[in-house]
């Protein structure tokens, strides 16, 4: 058990004995997930271990439980849950103070925007809340085929499918097209929704290092015979690390072996590309290079929810069949009026995106001439700064909040420890003032540390 105090150590030591003893308990719930008591064969549940009947007692809660007491007696109060009072863009108000805010997807501004908001209030005059039924039976409505149609020309490709959630859509996409004879490689740092979807697939999973094309090449070398189906799976833009593949290298070694390939567009749709089009923008490269596009509402387009878009075959399957759209209700009206309107101000005003990627090269020039770690980062709208342990993280957290800046720290188990950071979401409208401030205060909180 932890001591409350310890008494003739400098504040650094302790934070290091502190976080040691966290990593061995933290270690010991890990390892109490794969503990089974084998259970008698009584039909009263005598002999079934505690932790086998109790939510309390789940290796999972115990994780949660080790790490908020931890924060507890490091005086670190927890950064999440934050409630804010209003819109979050490029600031917001978190009880009663405002704060410039780095913690929000709202990369154009969308979210807000008067022109998006009123075509969601339109929505639910015309169709109400919910459309009460999953789309195939009763639930269709005609701003599903609009977005979809939108969707599927800013990628050049046949036709789209939305879904309620972007980690869904992921999920039952790949769960459902794949199977066990199948073969998915994905890189290192991919999405958790990319796993969850080759986990229900029941497909051989391996991965390939950050961005390395060659490894991916020689690993297909060796194993695409042995597998019927194969799908590649990679971020436009890395959410953690905001950097992003070369895509024509991989376009042409998934063609070389007749492979899939599937882009996860959640930060890169709205970012990358002169007019927001993202990765395929970006390189010029055509609808068809990749076989499936994925990507999310919730960013740039100012809604909720996933989008798969590609060939008619694959859009006609899915809307048939896949568990995820199939058995689930459709899309609530507002939020896809609202996100069929960002995406229509997003393509008539590419200023906005002009503006995210100025704002983006300006903050990552001045974090890095400060000295701070932002990785591989490549500019665009996210930008880490890592600190190397948990602790550090959080309090580089609170020490920007109580300087009126909002950051969210990443931290163990969302990223291995030593690549513990604060993550940084930049808008389009972030003045340059507020940059500068921001840069300033994270070096001076930093060099405290």
């Amino acid at each position: 058990m932890l001591r409350k105090g310890l008494p003739g150590l400098t504040a650094q030591l302790k934070d290091k004995l502190i976080q040691q003893a966290l990593e061995r308990r933290l270690r010991q719930a890990d390892q109490g997930r794969n503990v089974d008591t084998p259970a008698r064969a009584m039909s009263n549940g005598a002999g079934i271990p505690e932790q086998h009947c109790r939510f309390d007692l789940h290796p999972g809660y115990q994780q949660v439980r080790i790490i908020s007491e931890g924060a507890s007696r490091l005086g670190i109060a927890s950064p999440f849950f934050k409630v804010h009072e209003g819109i979050a863009g490029a600031r917001t108000q978190i009880d009663g103070r405002s704060y410039i805010n780095y913690a929000s997807y709202n990369y154009l501004a969308l979210s807000g925007h008067p022109e998006v908001s009123a075509a969601a209030k339109q929505a639910i005059d015309r169709y109400g809340t919910s459309v009460s039924a999953s789309r195939l039976v009763s639930g269709e409505r005609p701003v599903h085929q609009q977005l979809e149609k939108a969707l599927a020309g800013a990628y050049a490709v046949d036709d789209a499918i939305t879904f309620v959630s972007g980690h869904a859509a992921n999920v039952t996409a790949i769960g459902h097209l794949f199977g066990a004879q199948d073969l998915i490689l994905h890189d290192e740092l991919i999405h958790n929704s990319v796993l969850q979807g080759i986990a229900l697939a029941g497909a051989r999973r391996l991965s390939f290092p950050h961005n390395d094309a060659a490894a991916l090449d020689a690993i297909l070398g060796q194993q695409r015979h042995h597998f019927q189906r194969v799908l590649i799976v990679l971020e436009g833009i890395y959410s953690m690390d905001g950097d992003y593949p070369d895509l024509p290298r991989f376009v042409d070694i998934k063609t070389r072996h007749r492979a899939f390939l599937m882009v996860d567009e959640a930060h890169s749709f709205g970012v990358m590309g002169a007019t927001g089009l993202g990765i395929r923008e970006h390189f010029g490269l055509t609808g068809r290079d990749v076989d499936i596009w994925m990507g999310t509402l919730s960013k740039a387009l100012a809604g909720c929810g996933g989008y798969i878009a590609g060939e008619a075959a694959l859009i006609e399957h899915l809307k048939f069949l896949a568990p995820g759209f199939l058995y689930s209700v459709g899309m609530s009206p507002p939020v896809a009026a609202a996100s069929l309107a960002a995406l229509q101000v997003q393509q008539r005003e590419p200023e906005r995106v002009a503006a995210l990627q100025e704002r983006g090269r300006s903050f990552l020039a001045q974090t890095r001439a400060a000295g701070v770690d932002t990785g591989t980062c490549a500019g665009y709208a996210v930008i880490p700064a890592i600190t190397g342990s948990s602790i550090k993280a959080a309090r580089l957290s609170a020490a920007l909040f109580e300087r009126g800046i909002n950051v969210q720290p990443i931290v163990y188990p969302a990223v291995p420890e030593k690549s513990a950071r604060l993550r940084f979401f930049i808008s389009c409208e972030h003045a340059e003032p507020e940059i500068e401030q921001t840069v300033a205060a994270l070096a001076e909180e930093l060099g405290k540390l």
